[in-house]
């Protein structure tokens, strides 16, 4: 029974570290996107709202897409379940793109990044 415990025990110190491990991977990489953003999170997400009158972010986040460096902001509003997501280029806060998601692909993006 205490080699069963003790195994138990080891397997997640392990699986709590490769977790904390992945966190401060996914923070470093963020940190170096930062660096190179010449464009605020605050001004880019006040560009993508113009875009979108009445709308609301719910999630905002620096990435790399297709060799640019971009805020990508998923706006909602009030009056439909869609969501619009604003592309603003992190350089020269130019907006990149402006497309609408059902709420399915919506949910199918989300369970991809989990994947």
């Amino acid at each position: 029974m205490k080699i069963k415990t003790m195994i138990c025990s080891v397997l997640a110190v392990g699986l709590l570290a490769g977790c904390a491990w992945e966190r401060h991977e996914q923070a470093d990489k963020q940190a170096k996107l930062q660096a190179e953003a010449k464009i605020t999170k605050a001004d880019a997400e006040q560009t993508a709202l113009a875009k979108v009158p009445g709308g609301a972010v719910k999630e905002g986040e620096l990435e790399k897409e297709h060799g640019k460096l971009i805020w990508s902001f998923d706006i909602a509003t009030p009056d439909s379940k869609d969501i619009t997501e604003v592309q603003v280029d992190a350089i020269t806060g130019a907006v990149v793109s402006v497309a609408k998601e059902s709420a399915a692909d919506e949910a199918k993006e989300k369970k991809g990044e989990k994947d």
